[in-house]
């Protein structure tokens, strides 16, 4: 490809949707501002012009203003360049981890943030298999179906944001982890059978861990609190805790000591009703035979 055709081709990928910082994300547009300005005072001081950089790294001038000024989220690659553009000595490709996550959204960034400090995490999903339990295939799969649909860097942004709250399996000690999920969604096949099976064999091997509860809501059983949607209950070491469900208190987050009772009567009851975990994880078995 031309340097041209280089050029255009990351102009244009670089200008769609998703590359914005959210307004409402003060840390994210402090990040933004800050990697911006560094990235102008590196190559003023080496004495290039906007334009002379943007050739250099494949992007046109305007977006490296745009990137200067914290109005556009620098790509991976770009910082990559950049750093070896003003032989900056990897100093600024190790921004690349903090600018990620500011292209994770907001909500789905603090709620990592809870999750990687949570000693007890407790979740109930009605519709969907929870995030946490998600195979990349799977994650992809749900928020391809989106409509309007998503771009294809927005998908991958987001399917990488819900695979990285997955790493609280991977923590020392382990908090304890619930999960309540119904029948319907295990039933359905999303992304095809491969996908699905692959997605019940992540169930099995998940609930079999020592540190985790996972448990089936059958369809055949009597009304529960959960009907109103998903519920999830963290509570920390110091003994705090937080909660939302989307059927309480306008789906916002509550860490009052009597909005929390209430959320954790509810979630109890929807365990209580649940199949225990031994014939929870037999009835995925049971599934798996099916295919």
């Amino acid at each position: 490809m031309s340097v041209d055709g280089e050029v255009r081709r990351l102009k244009s990928e670089a200008d769609e949707p998703g590359w914005e910082v959210d307004p409402d994300d003060d840390w994210g547009l402090a990040v933004i501002a800050t990697v911006g300005r560094q990235l102008r005072l590196r190559r003023e001081a080496v004495g290039m012009r906007a334009a002379e950089f943007g050739a250099a790294v494949g992007y046109g001038e305007d977006l490296v203003y745009k990137i200067e000024a914290g109005k556009r989220i620098p790509r991976g690659e770009y910082l990559d360049k950049a750093d070896e553009v003003l032989d900056a000595g990897g100093l600024i490709s190790a921004m690349k981890e903090d600018v990620a996550k500011v292209r994770y959204p907001k909500k789905v960034r603090d709620l990592a943030q809870l999750e990687a400090k949570a000693v007890e995490i407790g979740v109930y999903e009605c519709n969907i298999i929870a995030g946490l339990l998600q195979t990349p295939e799977h994650a992809r799969t749900l928020i391809e179906a989106r409509q309007p649909p998503y771009s294809p860097d927005d998908v991958e942004r987001m399917v990488a944001a819900r695979l990285d709250r997955q790493s609280v399996f991977d923590r020392d000690p382990a908090p304890s982890l619930s999960f309540v999920l119904e029948e319907a969604p295990l039933r359905r096949e999303v992304g095809g059978t491969m996908v699905w099976r692959e997605q019940l064999e992540r169930l099995l091997e998940v609930g079999r861990l020592r540190n985790v509860t996972l448990q089936v809501m059958p369809t055949k059983s009597d009304a529960h609190p959960g009907l109103d949607g998903r519920i999830e209950l963290l509570k920390f070491a110091d003994g705090t805790a937080v909660a939302r469900s989307d059927g309480a208190f306008n789906g916002r987050p509550v860490s009052d000591l009597k909005q929390l009772r209430i959320l954790e009567l509810r979630y109890g009851t929807i365990r209580a009703q649940a199949l225990p975990m031994r014939e929870s994880l037999a009835f995925i078995e049971q599934l798996l035979g099916e295919t």
